[in-house]
């Protein structure tokens, strides 16, 4: 994600990182943004298809964009301390495809991840090009349980 348009590759994988939905912090996201009796307690979940408690899919998302952005954070950081200028990332172009797979349940631990899956050189803008990515993350049993496929606008080299 400091990678030019150029030097990044189909298949190159960047692990985001790991969070465990915990009971407290799925109730407090639902009262706030999904008010599902399955999202606020395991009383009202118990009630439902679910049975149990589990976490928003907005939460699953809104958990991805901030181990995505911290993992740019610091990967910016880490390639300006090498003293290396790293490549401006636009806009999305949009995102398709996004699924809730499975219910993530309080007590699961998700990885997420991003594989390159593709790259498109912009003919409307030459200095950039878009990187097509799979997100994914994967409960603590490997299963996949949120998914999308995303675009993003990255830097081309000037040299």
């Amino acid at each position: 994600m400091t990678k030019y348009f150029e030097e990044i590759e189909v298949g190159e994988k960047i692990e985001l990182g790991m969070h465990t939905f915990k009971a407290d912090d799925i109730i407090r996201f639902a009262e706030k943004y999904d008010p599902q009796p399955f999202h606020l307690s395991e009383e009202g979940a118990a009630k439902t298809h679910f049975g149990r408690l589990c976490a928003s899919g907005w939460h699953t998302a809104s958990v991805f964009m901030k181990l995505l952005v911290a993992t740019n954070k610091r990967l910016i950081e880490a390639a300006q301390s090498e003293g290396r200028v790293p490549a401006r990332v636009g806009p999305s172009p949009g995102f398709e495809k996004l699924r809730w797979i499975k219910p993530v349940f309080a007590g699961d631990t998700l990885t997420y991840q991003r594989v390159v899956t593709g790259k498109t050189e912009s003919r409307s803008r030459p200095e950039w090009g878009i990187v097509h990515s799979d997100m994914v993350a994967r409960n603590q049993n490997d299963e996949p349980v949120f998914s999308f496929k995303a675009n993003v606008f990255v830097e081309r080299r000037r040299d």
